[in-house]
C-alpha cells in the first residue's frame, strides 16, 4: 500500500471510529424527550394559579413548584408565561364539533349545544372571565388568544353560515359576522354574572329564532 493509500485509509477509519464514538450526532434528536406527565402537571398548574390570581399571580417558578418539576423543564417548552398561558386556556378549549353538511339547523344547533356545555363549566367561565377581565394589560396575550383559540372556533359557525346562504337555506347578503355574533352572544349572556344554568332545548330555541330572521324567504 502507498503512503497516500495508507494515509486516507487512516483518515476514514479516524472519521468512522469519531462516528461510532459519537453515536451518530448527526442522526440523533437533540434534547430529552417530552413527558406527557409533565406536560398535563404544568397546564393543570397554571390554570390552577391563573384561577386563582389572574395572569399578575402566575409566574414560572410558581407553576414549576406547584407541578413538581424543575423551571427548565418548563422553559424548554415555553419561552414565557404569556405562552404557557396561552396553551394553558387553550388546553381548556376542545375543537368544536365537525358539522354534518346535512342542513344549517342542524349544524347550528351542534355547535351551539358544545358552547353551551362548555359555558357550563364553572372552571372555564371563571378562567374566561379573568382572561376578558385582565386583557387590557397584555394585549399580546389577548390578540394570540383571539387568533389562536377563538378565530378558528369562529370560522367553523361562519363556514356552516356561508354554506346556507350557497345553499339557499339562508338569504343572500347576510351579513355572516353579525349572524356569528348574535349566536356565540347567547352564549355568552348565559355566562354572565348571574351564571344562569343552560335549560334543555335552549340551543334549539336560538337557533330558530335566529333562523326565523335568516332563512331565504
Amino acid at each position: 500500500m502507498s503512503a497516500a493509500s495508507a494515509a486516507s485509509a487512516g483518515a476514514a477509519s479516524a472519521a468512522a471510529a469519531a462516528g461510532a464514538t459519537d453515536g451518530g450526532a448527526a442522526g440523533r434528536r437533540p434534547g430529552r424527550p417530552r413527558s406527557e406527565r409533565a406536560d398535563k402537571a404544568i397546564i393543570d398548574a397554571a390554570l390552577s394559579l391563573f384561577a386563582e390570581s389572574g395572569p399578575e399571580g402566575l409566574c414560572i417558578e410558581r407553576v414549576a413548584a406547584r407541578a413538581g418539576v424543575g423551571k427548565a423543564t418548563i422553559y424548554r417548552r415555553w419561552p414565557g408565561k404569556e405562552d404557557l398561558l396561552l396553551d394553558a386556556i387553550a388546553a381548556l378549549k376542545a375543537p368544536l364539533p365537525e358539522p354534518a353538511g346535512r342542513s344549517v339547523r342542524e349544524d347550528l344547533v351542534i355547535l351551539l349545544g358544545a358552547m353551551c356545555q362548555e359555558a357550563a363549566d364553572p372552571r372555564q367561565a371563571r378562567e374566561f372571565a379573568l382572561l376578558l377581565g385582565e386583557g387590557a394589560k397584555y394585549p399580546r396575550l389577548m390578540a394570540r388568544y383571539v387568533e389562536t383559540v377563538l378565530e378558528p372556533r369562529r370560522e367553523v359557525v361562519r363556514a356552516v353560515l356561508r354554506r346556507g346562504v350557497a345553499t339557499g337555506e339562508l338569504r343572500p347578503g347576510l351579513d355572516v359576522e353579525a349572524a356569528l355574533f348574535m349566536l356565540v352572544g347567547a352564549v355568552v349572556a348565559r355566562r354572565g354574572p348571574e351564571q344562569q344554568v343552560v335549560p334543555p332545548g335552549y340551543p334549539e330555541r336560538v337557533v330558530d329564532g335566529l333562523l326565523a330572521g335568516l332563512a331565504a324567504r
